[in-house]
């Protein structure tokens, strides 16, 4: 079974990226696409409206483009525009897409945007996102991204394959289409029609400023692991600390009788703790996908021969002659009667489950320690000088004397 797996990205740079990592990692250039604004004609220009015209020509994987665009693609690789991204860069097509403006699109997705039937229509990207199980109501972001100056990859991968598509386009600051769709709405995005105006530079370059704005005060949301966890924290370690010139004073101190003394013992603690980081997210699509099947049934035919055979004999009463009547015998046969039943065949159980893991953190702290030269004179003995003492407190060691 195949999985389409989609990333919207506001730098070409990053698609392009993301892109060749896939070409790297073994995805076949008939499953990648890519669909690009090209308001800035960085790929060449493009021809007069539409997929293209009466004066085309066609690229080396038979993609029809427009006039001029032959040019344009060795242009484009040996300017690197898309450089590294040789085999793709034969299906380049650049279209005028009514609703989404100049684009320029590598791929199978060329080939489906050039058809007259969806490309030539303000909806075509939308429709042929929706042909590959994208919710059209997504669908629309993403075209409405890609009119906004973004860059459209999809990979059309085996399902065994889809979480390895999903983290390479994870590497390179994919756009978070619902939240980016809350943007588009916010800015008055009802859905693209033909009507729709397109967006020259000046307005994609407003709108990125725009966005910036709105997401300064409508973060991302985060992905959490645990169910209903708040990040915490890190508090800062509340530790007393003498200067500099204290100590000094406090070394070169003299003590005289009867003064009391305080030496603070300054120590560190080791304070952990704990943040919230996003290791990874899954999103379930399902679509519907349509297979040929076919059964073999016995049907039963009736069918009725007419044979006439010469006959010389004498009329009996059992030969009824001479009456009128009708004879009717009806010809049957079975047909087959198809009808579809839905089963559930299979389930997709989705679930988030939380865990908990002890770690060992390791590190150094420091700590202020007192040495006591004790140099008792003999004289002070002999008079009865004591030294009381040392005790010990939670804010340092006091010496009596």
């Amino acid at each position: 079974m195949k999985s389409t797996v989609v990333g919207l990205f506001d730098d070409f740079a990053d698609a392009q990226r993301a892109v060749n990592d896939l070409e790297a990692a073994g995805f076949s250039h008939n499953d990648v696409s890519m669909v690009s604004n090209n308001t800035d004609s960085r790929f060449g220009s493009h021809g007069s409206g539409g997929s293209h015209d009466a004066s085309h020509s066609t690229g080396a994987a038979g993609v029809s483009v427009g006039r001029g665009v032959k040019g344009a693609v060795g242009g484009a690789v040996e300017g690197g525009v898309i450089g590294g991204l040789t085999g793709l860069a034969a299906s380049l097509a650049l279209l005028l897409i009514p609703g989404i403006g100049p684009i320029a699109a590598i791929g199978p997705l060329a080939a489906t945007l050039s058809g007259a039937t969806i490309g030539a229509t303000g909806g075509g990207i939308i429709g042929a996102l929706a042909g590959l199980g994208i919710p059209k109501e997504e669908a629309g972001y993403y075209a409405e991204g890609v009119r906004r100056g973004g860059t459209l990859v999809t990979v059309h991968a085996d399902e065994s394959r889809a979480d390895e598509a999903t983290r390479i386009l994870d590497r390179y600051n994919p756009v978070d289409i619902d939240h980016r769709g809350a943007y588009y709405r916010s800015t008055g995005y009802t859905g693209n029609t033909e009507n729709t105006p397109h967006y020259t530079p000046e307005q994609i370059h407003s709108d990125r400023t725009s966005y910036n704005a709105y997401a300064n005060t409508n973060p991302l949301p985060t992905y959490d692991t645990a169910t209903s966890t708040t990040a915490t924290t890190m508090p800062a370690a509340n530790v007393a600390t003498a200067s500099t010139s204290n100590m000094n004073t406090m070394n070169n101190q003299t003590v005289e009788t009867g003064d009391r003394v305080a030496v603070p013992i300054v120590e560190e603690q080791l304070v952990v703790g704990k943040r919230e980081v996003e290791r990874g997210r899954a999103r379930i699509r399902t679509y519907v996908t349509e297979r040929p099947v076919e059964e073999q049934v016995t049907l039963r035919e009736e069918h009725v021969h007419v044979e006439r055979h010469p006959v010389n004999r004498p009329v009996t009463d059992a030969d009824t002659a001479f009456r009128e009547g009708t004879i009717e015998i009806r010809e049957r046969a079975e047909e087959a009667v198809v009808a579809k039943n839905a089963r559930v065949v299979e389930e997709v159980i989705v679930e988030k489950e939380a865990t908990q893991r002890t770690e060992t953190v390791r590190d150094t702290v420091r700590r202020t320690d007192v040495d006591v030269d004790e140099d008792v004179d003999t004289d002070l003995r002999s008079t009865g000088t004591t030294v009381t003492g040392t005790t010990t407190t939670g804010t340092g060691t006091t010496r009596n004397i």
